[in-house]
């Protein structure tokens, strides 16, 4: 039976899947049991490698690397896909707010920092080590690492005390964010989820009014576009007893009801043009459209034809050749107003007023076979990781810094993916993969990423930990992790208004912490921490890679 122990101890490729596949399906059975109401999940995963590293288990260095490295870089580049679509409209609206709190969240985490370093004995090389650990950010490690060897190449010590810092202040660093995250749970209204979800996920809102403003009785719908600049989509007219689907030519006339498709920001000024709102609610979820109308119904249809990917909306005619309008375009889970300029990408929703037949017909138009989305483009992934991992090797120099930057492998494929979600359709790039496909290969990577960094930091983990310095530096550790995030929680809360999705969201981004997004992703059930995180994170990254390497020249 020697060859069964053999394939558990050498090291072969085979020993390192086992090994991981092994840490990676106890972690998950061990973090779905729930104590309190709370369960770990995967992060369960990167606890059980440092059990397993503690007790001598090991594997190949180079394979280590090399599956930990993939794993990060799958995670990151698919969590820069599923976000890519909404990301530049998410960034519009509430975009420039986050990425103000990340820059807070910098800059308290330093100052911070800089606190620990004068009070206590601690070395600036492991005051800023323990501060990479802390908000989890490998990329800032390295940069520190490579500016002190710049600096001071035969001072190998305080660069490999530098990673044991970060090492121990990487798990106090995820439990504390997690825990952070818990904490601000409590500061919410119990209804927070379920109001701001569906406000975050539906930025549309449909009204009915009468029209009494004399400016536009007669007038055609084009006419009236062309006197606002506010965005709306006119569903159906009461003109004469009847429900019809009106064009850009139908005129408006005096006491006719409209039901008007536009962003909740623009209600009142829509309210103005059109005269009295009604007092009826159009926005609830089991509004039965097909029954306003015996002749007209509502019915979504699916983008899936891969020549439409990319294609104007306005080139379609689909108005003008079927009669029928659409009223709404849901992407990635955000609802966009139609529009002539408008590119459709595969997976879009799109809702169609109008006869069964002229649906049908328009719906061969779009393609609506769901079944042709089940199978992801893998090589527009592939060729999106390439593109990620030769941004993030780019040396990119800032004036008055001796020594270029890297975004690395976590700052390239996350903003590569990105792109590729926003822009991936306007090259006829078909980018699109079911959320279940996404979401599969977003848990897989973060596995093995957390398998292979728990196995990695594992080795002297606790006989580290608990010396006197240990002690120490796992406080300081919390320290830097719980103070700025709660400072920066609170002034989002209360001074710039942002919800708590949004601010978790932003703060795990700011932090750099992919496995705090899990969990709060896992608490408000739905993709919001997810942007937000994708919101923040490209800046938040080159900052504190930047933020590193001064810091090690103004003080080592």
């Amino acid at each position: 039976m020697d060859w069964i122990s053999g394939l558990f101890t050498e090291h072969t490729f085979i020993q390192a899947i086992l090994i991981l596949s092994l840490i990676s399906a106890v972690g998950l059975a061990f973090g779905s049991i729930r104590i309190f109401g709370v369960s770990l999940g995967v992060t369960c995963v990167f606890f059980t490698g440092i059990i397993a590293g503690h007790f001598g288990i090991d594997i190949n260095p180079e394979m280590l690397e090399l599956s930990q490295n993939f794993g990060l870089i799958i995670f990151i580049y698919s969590l820069g896909v599923q976000v890519g679509p909404g990301f530049f409209s998410a960034f519009k609206k509430g975009g420039v707010k986050l990425n103000i709190l990340a820059i807070m969240l910098l800059v308290t985490g330093t100052l911070t920092m800089c606190a620990a370093y004068w009070i206590t004995d601690i070395s600036i090389a492991d005051a800023v080590g323990l501060f990479a650990g802390a908000v989890t950010n490998t990329p800032m490690l390295g940069a520190a690492q490579q500016a002190l060897a710049q600096i001071n190449p035969a001072d190998t010590d305080s660069i490999n005390s530098m990673a044991m810092a970060c090492a121990i202040g990487y798990p106090v660093g995820l439990i504390s964010m997690i825990l952070c995250v818990a904490i601000m749970r409590r500061t919410y209204p119990a209804n927070i989820f379920s109001k701001r979800r569906a406000d975050a996920s539906d930025s549309t809102f449909i009204a009915e009014y009468m029209v009494s403003n004399p400016d536009i009785f007669g007038k055609s719908i084009h006419e009236i576009r062309l006197g606002t600049d506010s965005q709306f989509v006119i569903s159906r007219i009461w003109k004469d007893g009847k429900v019809i689907i009106p064009t850009s030519e139908t005129t408006i006339e005096k006491g006719e009801h409209i039901l008007v498709i536009s962003d909740k920001k623009d209600v009142e000024s829509i309210r103005k043009i059109f005269g009295h709102r009604q007092n009826v609610d159009w926005n609830k979820k089991d509004i039965d459209w097909n029954a306003i109308d015996n002749q007209l119904v509502s019915r979504k249809i699916l983008v899936t034809k891969p020549e439409l990917n990319g294609v104007k909306l306005g080139s379609l005619r689909l108005r003008n050749s079927f009669g029928i309008n659409i009223t709404r375009i849901n992407r990635a889970g955000m609802d966009l107003l139609p529009s002539k300029s408008l590119r459709l990408q595969l997976g879009d929703k799109v809702t169609i007023v109008g006869e069964a037949r002229s649906i049908e017909n328009a719906g061969k138009i779009l393609g609506n076979e769901a079944k042709q989305l089940r199978t992801p483009n893998l090589p527009a992934i592939f060729i999106g990781i390439i593109a990620g991992l030769v941004l993030g090797s780019i040396p990119l120099a800032i004036p008055g810094i001796g020594m270029p930057i890297k975004l690395g492998i976590a700052g390239g494929p996350i903003i590569i993916g990105i792109l590729m979600g926003a822009f991936g359709p306007r090259l006829h790039l078909s980018t699109y993969m079911s959320q279940s496909a996404n979401l599969m290969l977003r848990q897989l990577g973060l596995t093995i990423y957390l398998a292979g960094l728990g196995l990695s930091a594992g080795a002297g983990f606790f006989e580290t930990v608990l010396t006197n310095e240990g002690l120490t530096w796992v406080i300081v550790s919390a320290i830097l992790a719980i103070v700025p995030v709660l400072i920066t929680g609170l002034v989002a809360a209360r001074l710039f208004k942002t919800d708590y999705a949004q601010t978790i969201g932003m703060l795990c981004g700011g932090m750099a912490n992919p496995i705090a997004l899990n969990f709060a992703n896992s608490i408000t059930r739905s993709d919001e921490p997810s942007a937000a995180y994708a919101t923040v994170y490209p800046l938040s990254i080159f900052l504190r890679v930047i933020s590193a390497q001064i810091i090690i020249m103004i003080f080592a």
